[in-house]
C-alpha cells in the first residue's frame, strides 16, 4: 500500500473511532461511568465480519468504515498488525501482545476462503467449539484463551452463561499495551488532592506531580497534554498518551462533541515542550466491558446480525454473527517500570485560533477528563476513554 493510501485509511479510521466513542460516552447509561476501549478493535471484528459477508451486508459495513472494499481493510489490518503492533519490549519500548478470535459452533464449518484471509490479514485464531450443548465448557475455553493473552489483566470477558441457545459466531480479540513513561514521574512527589465529581461532590485522590516540561496545546474551552512513552531502541514508532481535559468542571460532554466534529485534532500537535508551573494528573484504574452488537445497531450496523437479512460466504449455513464481546482495562501511575498498563479485547482545526499560552502552564486534571493511547507517527488510535471518578473500579 501506499504511504498516502495507508494515510487515508488512518483518517477513516479515526473518524470511525471517535464516532463510536461518541455514541459510547454520551449514551445515557454511560454518562455517570468511567470508560476505555479500543474504537480500532471493534473496526478489526466488523473487518472480518465485512471479509466474510456480501450483498448488502457487506456494503452497510463498507459504508459505516468508510472504506470502498474488503480487500482495503483487510490490507489495512495486515499492514497495522504486522508494523504497529509489534512487540518493541525486547528493544526496551512498550510491551505489545496482540491476538483475534473467532469461535464458532462446531456445527457450522467455516468457508476456507474465510479461514484463509482471517488467519493471513489478522492473524487471527479460529476455534469451533459446541455451544449447543456444552456452552459452559465452551465459554470457559473462550475465557481462559483471554484471559491468558492480556497477561491476566481480563479474566472474563464473555458472560458464564449465554443466553441465546443458537449461538453460532462469536468474535473476541485481546490487545496488551504495558509503556514506561519517557519522563517518569517521581513516586515521592505524589499527593493526595480533590477531585471534583460531575455531581458537585469531591473525592481525594492520589495525583502524579511533575514540574518538568510538558508537550500542551490550549484552546479556547479546554487544554490537551502529551504524555510520551519511551522507545525502544532503533524503533520508529512513538507512542503518546493523550489527555483531553475541558476548562470547565462539567464540560466533558461539550468536549466530547466538539471532537466529533473534529477527529484530526492531533494532527498538528504541538512538541515542543513547555514550562508548566502545576501539573497533576490522578492514578486510574478502569475495567470496562460491554456487548458491542446493540450499540453498533444503534449506529446503524444491524444486517450482520440479522439471520433474515444475513448473506455471507463465511460459511455453507448463512451463518450470522451472534455476539461481539468487547472489554478493556487500563492503569495509569507512576511507579519507576509501570507507566501505563493497558488490556482491551476487541489539525487543531477549529473555527477559532488556538488560545495564546501563559509563560508557565497549568494542567491539574483535577475534574473529569478524556483519554487517549496514539501511535504518533502514523496516528493510529489504540484506546480511547474518560475517566469521571478516578477511584471508581
Amino acid at each position: 500500500m501506499s504511504s498516502s493510501f495507508n494515510e487515508l485509511l488512518t483518517t477513516n479510521q479515526t473518524k470511525v473511532s471517535i464516532d463510536i466513542a461518541k455514541h459510547l460516552f454520551l449514551k445515557e447509561s454511560n454518562k455517570n461511568k468511567n470508560i476505555v476501549f479500543s474504537p480500532l478493535f471493534l473496526q478489526f471484528v466488523l473487518s472480518l465480519i465485512a471479509a466474510g459477508s456480501e450483498g448488502p451486508t457487506k456494503q452497510q459495513l463498507l459504508n459505516f468504515l468508510l472504506s470502498k472494499s474488503s480487500d482495503d481493510l483487510n490490507g489495512f489490518a495486515s499492514h497495522f498488525v504486522s508494523d504497529t503492533l509489534n512487540d518493541a519490549a525486547p528493544a526496551g519500548g512498550p510491551r505489545l501482545s496482540f491476538l483475534d478470535g473467532v469461535f464458532v459452533e462446531q456445527t457450522f464449518p467455516l468457508q476456507d476462503s474465510f479461514k484463509q484471509i482471517v488467519s493471513k490479514n489478522y492473524k487471527t485464531i479460529l476455534a469451533s467449539y459446541d455451544f449447543k450443548n456444552q456452552a459452559e465448557e465452551a465459554v470457559k475455553a473462550v475465557n481462559l484463551w483471554v484471559e491468558k493473552k492480556t497477561n491476566c489483566l481480563i479474566k472474563e470477558l464473555l458472560p458464564p452463561r449465554l443466553n441465546d441457545p443458537n449461538t453460532g459466531l462469536i468474535f473476541a480479540n485481546a490487545l496488551f499495551f504495558k509503556g514506561a513513561w519517557d519522563q517518569k514521574f517521581d513516586v515521592s512527589k505524589t499527593k493526595d488532592y480533590d477531585f471534583h465529581l460531575l455531581n458537585g461532590r469531591s473525592v481525594k485522590v492520589p495525583f502524579m506531580i511533575t514540574m518538568e516540561k510538558q508537550c500542551i496545546q490550549t484552546f479556547s474551552d479546554f487544554k490537551v497534554l502529551r504524555l510520551p512513552y519511551k522507545k525502544g531502541g532503533e524503533d520508529k514508532r512513538r507512542f503518546s498518551m493523550y489527555l483531553f481535559l475541558p476548562n470547565a468542571k462539567d464540560g466533558l460532554s461539550a468536549l466530547v462533541k466538539r471532537l466529533t466534529s473534529t477527529p484530526n485534532l492531533l494532527r498538528n500537535f504541538r512538541n515542543s515542550r513547555l514550562e508548566v508551573r502545576d501539573c497533576r494528573i490522578p492514578k486510574f484504574n478502569i475495567s470496562f466491558g460491554f456487548e458491542a452488537t446493540d450499540m453498533l445497531k444503534d449506529l446503524g450496523v444491524d444486517l450482520p446480525f440479522s439471520p433474515k437479512t444475513v448473506n455471507s460466504d463465511v460459511s455453507h449455513h448463512g451463518l450470522f454473527v451472534s455476539n461481539i464481546f468487547h472489554k478493556s482495562f487500563f492503569k495509569v501511575e507512576e511507579e519507576k517500570e509501570e507507566g501505563t498498563e493497558a488490556a482491551a479485547t476487541s489539525d487543531a482545526g477549529f473555527s477559532y485560533k488556538c488560545a495564546r499560552p501563559r509563560s508557565r502552564l497549568d494542567f491539574v486534571a483535577d475534574h473529569p477528563f478524556l483519554f487517549l493511547i496514539r501511535e504518533d507517527l502514523k496516528e493510529e488510535i489504540l484506546f480511547i476513554g474518560q475517566v469521571l471518578n478516578p477511584l471508581a473500579r
